[in-house]
């Protein structure tokens, strides 16, 4: 198989104008060509006058081992190797007789639900416990809270609930982190049997969009039940359950995980436990560092959203062809680096999509920007954040390097933010 790199072709084109573009590079006849597959496609807009799609395409072909050396030196043209993922059919041999080795996954979020379903594919029927509503329910709650005829729940919300905090997103799909192993394709396939559009597999930034998540999400759910899996909602946990062990090299005491204690009190014996609890979930960061496991602190940025006409970024980003069926909603990044060190970016662009409110504790303000698949909102959104400095957080920490220093600056500024926005306890859709 052969990787075709840098097909630039118009914006007007058709899928048989991609098959001539392979003959043309590779300069062979058309029965050379056994198949060709699309992996991936972007927009280069940096000429107004001349905007182009840009592909990756896969390609088989006959005596391809004459092509390799006839291409030997063109970076553009190389050869990939076959891949695949191997699923665990029958969970008979894989699961334990003892509950205490069946894997507990804490949060239903992506991260936990891909857990959960890595371990179903393995044989291992994991249990996976979320604290907030399925996806139904929780919906209802959090569009009522956006319509102000909900008054906020702290357990079932924007950032709790089957999905986690990306159900109530653009549901973008791609990073700036290199993917040697492929892992990255694997999401995209497990989204797609789940119920997502197959063009996330080759757009070059994917997403899905809020509405269509929801029905992602309880494919995800489905395929976890039918692998042997179970998952309980409206389910907290409140503690952990920990076994002491002497070490005899140095007389220190080595902890085992055992069990989890539910907020009902129920206790659930396991060893392998998989926290997946987000980035919101501060309560849960609190009782994990109570109990003394090790805690990291982590820098981030903060900042706010700013919105605007999405046909002002399409002007600026496509020119005259603005408004083209074939490129869609624009989008956007800007990056500025101060000589202080700080670097002010925007984050999560939304094309065509809406602020609304993703606070996930009472009495406080938190953004987020959502999409619908259409992204045909006539509003643009985005993050617009600046990188925080270890001296930011001198005044909230208890010692050196506190990893709760960085969720009370954020419930600083979350509170400051609710009280100058006059302590409403509703929330609406920002669409000005």
């Amino acid at each position: 198989m052969l990787r075709l790199e840098q097909i630039k072709l118009p914006v007007e084109h058709e899928d048989v104008d991609i098959r001539k573009a392979i003959l043309k590079r590779l300069k062979i006849p058309a029965s050379n060509l056994i198949d060709y597959r699309v992996i991936k496609r972007s927009i280069d807009a940096r000429k107004h006058n001349q905007i182009r799609f840009i592909y990756s395409v896969d390609v088989e072909v006959k005596e391809e081992s004459s092509l390799l050396s006839r291409y030997a030196s063109n970076h553009q043209i190389r050869k990939i190797s076959e891949w695949s993922y191997r699923e665990v059919v029958s969970a008979s041999q894989n699961l334990p007789d003892s509950n205490t080795l069946r894997p507990v996954v804490v949060g239903a979020g992506p991260c936990g639900y891909f857990a959960a379903l890595l371990l179903a594919q393995m044989g291992l029927r994991p249990l996976l416990l979320e604290r907030g509503q399925e996806i139904k329910d929780r919906t209802c709650q959090t569009f009522g809270f956006w319509k102000g005829k909900c008054s906020f729940n702290p357990e079932s919300n924007v950032q709790f609930g089957e999905g986690g905090a990306g159900t109530f997103s653009d549901g973008k799909l791609y990073s700036q982190k290199t993917d040697p192993k492929r892992y990255g394709r694997k999401v995209l396939e497990e989204l797609v049997r789940s119920g997502a559009s197959s063009e996330i597999l080759t757009l070059a930034r994917p997403h899905i969009g809020t509405f269509k998540l929801a029905t992602v999400v309880r494919g995800m759910r489905a395929r976890i039940l039918e692998l042997g899996g179970e998952i309980r909602f409206n389910t907290r946990v409140d503690d952990v359950l920990l076994e002491s062990h002497e070490r005899s090299s140095n007389s220190r005491k080595q902890y085992q995980i055992v069990g989890l204690k539910l907020q009902d009190g129920t206790e659930i014996s396991s060893r392998h436990v998989v926290f997946a609890v987000g980035h919101s979930a501060r309560d849960s960061f609190l009782m994990l560092e109570k109990k003394g496991v090790l805690l990291q602190p982590k820098l981030f940025s903060i900042g706010f959203r700013v919105e605007h006409p999405q046909l002002l970024i399409d002007k600026a980003r496509w020119g005259s062809m603005a408004g083209h069926p074939k490129l869609g909603p624009a989008e956007y990044k800007l990056v500025y680096h101060s000589r202080s060190g700080r670097c002010v970016y925007s984050f999560c662009m939304c094309p065509g999509g809406l602020v609304v409110g993703s606070t996930s504790e009472k009495d406080c303000v938190v953004t987020n920007g959502m999409s619908q698949h259409s992204r045909n909102e006539r509003n643009a959104n985005s993050a617009l954040v600046v990188n925080l400095l270890p001296i930011d957080f001198q005044k909230f920490e208890r010692w050196s390097g506190d990893p709760m220093a960085g969720i009370a600056l954020q419930r600083s500024l979350e509170k400051k933010a609710f009280l100058l926005g006059g302590g409403e306890i509703f929330c609406t859709c920002a669409e000005a």
